[in-house]
């Protein structure tokens, strides 16, 4: 993977885009691996007694995401919103497997 160049160092949109293809390559990369969590939390869950959609860890999980993007720099809201889909997603993803849609 090649090594990103810092957007200040980037002096034309020519230099710029490759620099956000590329993170949006690892961005996707990471979804795929999260989604690989999401359908083993598919599997343990029925043998844990626990629901696909469990509200104070869903919560939980958009708390952290709205602090740290503060933290880092990000508005809180997109992060919420962003994370809101990706949840509800991963939630419909447990309950076809669960068979509880």
């Amino acid at each position: 993977m090649p090594t990103l160049i810092p957007p200040q160092d980037c002096h034309s949109m020519q230099e710029l885009r490759p620099q956000i293809d590329q993170l949006d390559r690892q961005l996707i990369e990471l979804l795929v691996t999260r989604a690989g969590y999401i359908d083993r939390a598919s599997e343990l869950k029925p043998g844990e007694g626990l629901p696909a959609r469990i509200p104070d860890r869903v919560e939980e999980v958009v708390q952290r995401v709205r602090k740290r993007s503060d933290e880092l720099g990000m508005d809180p809201d997109l992060a919420e919103s962003l994370w809101r889909i990706l949840i509800d997603w991963s939630i419909a993803r447990e309950e076809r497997v669960l068979g509880t849609e």
